[in-house]
């Protein structure tokens, strides 16, 4: 297996380049953009009017961009989040840290909470700021096996041409499953097939424009 290869998206800020899966973990079109897009603004911020509390279930850690994203979100707003992560093949931390976000965000606290994101323990709930708690999963997310807890889910696996075992039926429905009455799912993926799953697994699926470079990412909602 080769290393992972870090390159500049074109909103400036840094991905990586899966040697596992040869595929990079956000759009070339930018990551941080993205990453707002689908996740923030389609999701957490859909929710929040709702929530003063949110627990968050993300498939793919990865660079750990989405958490950070959250972790600021989160703290500017007042929201409490209990933010749980999936990652099989986590980056070393001093890879993840060498990422240019901190210095794109420019919050007082980005660099200090972009660290404490990685160099947390895995399978762990850690307090990184008062009302803001991330547990790290360093597990196959088909081993998901709980009921009506997460509010939100960030659903951010490689596309189902690397990744075909995390777009199953059987692998959605443990998500659904997760999902409290009311959850909101979102990814970037606009496939017919995952909506189609989506629909028969008995959530309200909506395709909604994209982030840039990409027409369309899909919102599902569980009744």
């Amino acid at each position: 297996m080769g290393s992972n290869e870090i390159f500049t998206t074109q909103d400036g800020s840094h991905s990586v380049i899966s040697p596992v899966y040869g595929v990079s973990y956000h759009s070339r079109y930018g990551a941080i953009q993205e990453s707002r897009h689908v996740f923030l603004e389609s999701g957490l911020y859909y929710l929040l009017p709702q929530k003063s509390g949110v627990a968050v279930l993300e498939m793919g850690f990865g660079t750990g961009l989405n958490a950070l994203l959250t972790l600021l979100a989160s703290a500017n707003r007042g929201v409490s989040v209990h933010y749980t992560a999936y990652e099989l093949n986590p980056l070393a931390p001093d890879e993840a840290l060498s990422l240019n976000y901190p210095t794109l965000l420019q919050g007082p606290e980005a660099d200090s909470s972009f660290r404490a994101l990685h160099q947390s323990d895995w399978e762990k709930t850690v307090d990184l700021l008062p009302g803001f708690q991330l547990e790290k999963r360093n597990r196959d997310f088909r081993t998901l096996a709980e009921s009506d807890r997460y509010d939100l889910v960030y659903y951010d696996a490689f596309a189902p041409e690397a990744q075909p075992e995390l777009w199953t039926d059987e692998t959605l429905e443990k998500v659904v499953k997760a999902m409290k009455p009311g959850g909101v799912f979102v990814t970037y993926c606009a496939k017919g097939a995952l909506k189609r799953t989506l629909r028969s697994l008995g959530l309200t699926v909506e395709s909604i424009k994209g982030p840039p470079g990409k027409r369309e990412m899909t919102r599902a909602i569980k009744p």
